[in-house]
């Protein structure tokens, strides 16, 4: 990893403009690593994202006696998979703050059945909320219990029967809860069909729709009535593709797409296009409403623009991690944005609506917030601030684009504190920022 200084000082930038070749998606990364371990057969996995998400999860299988090399090639891996097996039966798994990585595993860990596995991670983790999926595991016949407080990592994971054909889980915390038992459906379907109930409202339904293209990859197809419930036929089993290539994580565009429809561009983003299986794509959607010029091709979005950007109201329940960049987007809006069905942003790697709402008042906007809501009305002007990002990468990327000038609006002297935050997904950030800055 790249070393980083305590803080980041960031100078006004005139314009923007270049191309950036993304790195691969946390949220595919993650998915494909663990989709790797539990397939018949060896994959190849190419692109794969290098950062501090993904390598929590590597060293977990790895202690879960899961083979896999980097092949010498960048960002080339090659696991070996251990056909719905584990070869270790107990294991301490440290997990960082990695979502993609402790809920999944706390699935297919449980429905393997076998075993003592405690799973725990940093501070911030262990306030963060895996009862929702603990309940559906151990009401299907796991043994889960906590070890600290209720609802909350750390958890140690015993040897139980998942026997039940069908599972509930809430749909409106998290989606990866539902991603979890998805991912491990497989291994409780073994001699009946199993159908996972969703209970209540789903949020960030495109990131299911992440899971479900990699498990057809992975040769297991599960059958959906609409988003209410989802069911896999007894004996299907995780095949290896051989080789697994990911794409360029579409959250991590949006910052770059961001600046372009900021100040000028254009900005072309590489790894993503318009036939990509993530849903925050649809970021460059909110970009043509604000008023950029947006061009789709098969491998790349490409954003310019000029003038002040279109004020928006929209419900961000589809992309909330993308939508945090249209909180900074609204500071150079011509009026007054609300972002709204957001909740999810409150059980993130900080309660991100508090956080938005505290350092966009730093920088002279108006912000108002609800349980599952931001206002924000923009400043005349755009003062400097030290920006605090609360071990939150998403934090650290958004508000370096406060530092871009607008053909109305000058931007700010910003300083990012703690810039190593970006470790977690994007650790080449703040050099890829500066490749497209022309200051």
């Amino acid at each position: 990893m790249a070393d980083f200084p305590k803080y980041l000082d960031l100078l006004p930038v005139k314009h923007v403009s270049g191309t950036v070749r993304l790195p691969g998606s946390k949220s595919i990364s993650n998915r494909t690593l663990l989709l790797s371990a539990l397939a018949d057969g060896k994959t190849l996995i190419k692109d794969l994202l290098f950062s501090d998400d993904t390598q929590v999860m590597l060293e977990a299988l790895k202690s879960l006696g899961i083979q896999w090399n980097e092949t010498g090639v960048a960002n080339e891996y090659e696991v070996n998979g251990a056909n719905g097996r584990l070869p270790r039966q107990e294991a301490d798994l440290f997990l960082g703050n990695a979502g993609t990585a402790i809920r999944p595993l706390t699935a297919a860990l449980a429905a393997l059945g076998g075993g003592d596995f405690l799973l725990h991670g940093v501070k911030r983790m262990h306030e963060r909320p895996i009862g929702d999926l603990v309940d559906a595991l151990n009401d299907a016949g796991a043994e889960i219990e906590y070890t600290e407080n209720q609802g909350y990592p750390p958890i140690r994971i015993h040897a139980g029967n998942i026997d039940r054909h069908d599972l509930h889980v809430k749909g409106n915390v998290s989606s990866q809860f539902l991603t979890a038992l998805l991912m491990a459906a497989p291994l409780m379907a073994r001699s009946h069909d199993v159908t996972i109930h969703v209970i209540g409202e789903l949020i960030s339904k495109p990131y299911i729709e992440i899971t479900l293209n990699l498990m057809r990859s992975f040769g297991v197809e599960i059958e959906q009535d609409g988003w209410k419930s989802f069911t896999l036929r007894k004996g299907q089993v995780y095949r290896s593709p051989g080789v697994a290539h990911v794409e360029g994580d579409a959250s991590s565009a949006s910052y770059f797409l961001a600046a372009a429809a900021i100040a000028g561009g254009p900005v072309r983003v590489e790894g993503v296009g318009k036939y990509s299986i993530q849903g925050d794509i649809r970021f460059a959607d909110v970009l043509e409403k604000m008023g950029a010029n947006v061009v789709y091709g098969d491998n790349y979005i490409e954003v310019s623009h000029s003038g002040a950007l279109k004020a928006i109201d929209e419900d961000f329940n589809l992309i909330p991690d993308a939508a945090m960049t249209v909180a900074i987007l609204a500071l150079y809006a011509d009026g007054t944005s609300v972002l709204r069905n957001i909740g999810s942003w409150r059980v993130k790697e900080t309660d991100r609506i508090a956080a938005m709402e505290t350092e966009l008042k730093k920088l002279g906007a108006s912000v108002e917030s609800g349980e599952d809501w931001l206002k924000i009305t923009p400043p005349e002007h755009i003062n400097d601030a030290a920006i605090d990002t609360y071990d939150d990468h998403r934090m650290a990327m958004c508000f370096s684009l406060a530092s871009l000038c607008s053909t109305e609006k000058r931007g700010a002297t910003i300083r990012i504190n703690d810039p190593q935050c970006v470790s977690k997904t994007f650790p080449e950030y703040f050099q890829a920022f500066k490749a497209i800055s022309n200051k």
